[in-house]
């Protein structure tokens, strides 16, 4: 699963977030992460400045805002895994 996570550098809570889904990709092996930063990206800035870090889901468009923990990111991909199996049924 390929999830992206929003953050930019210098950002504590993004580093506590990123700690937690390297605890996640512990256990999840096939889990891959793509850190963007959105001082980087103008278009991410306008919609995540006040709302970093979020883990996002491309494919679905579904995001998990902060505060999370790490039940809270295994139960977002044990959800997104149930959504693409009900939809390819």
């Amino acid at each position: 699963m390929r999830l992206q996570l929003f953050g930019t550098s210098g950002c504590h809570l993004c580093e506590q977030a990123e700690a937690i889904i390297a605890a996640c990709c512990r256990v999840e092996y096939d889990l891959l992460i793509d850190n963007i930063d959105i001082a980087e990206h103008p278009q991410w800035q306008a919609k995540y400045a006040v709302r970093i870090p979020v883990l996002y889901h491309p494919d679905t468009q579904k995001e998990l805002g902060w505060p999370f923990d790490f039940a809270d990111v295994m139960a977002f991909m044990t959800g997104l895994k149930n959504n693409d199996r009900t939809l390819s049924t």
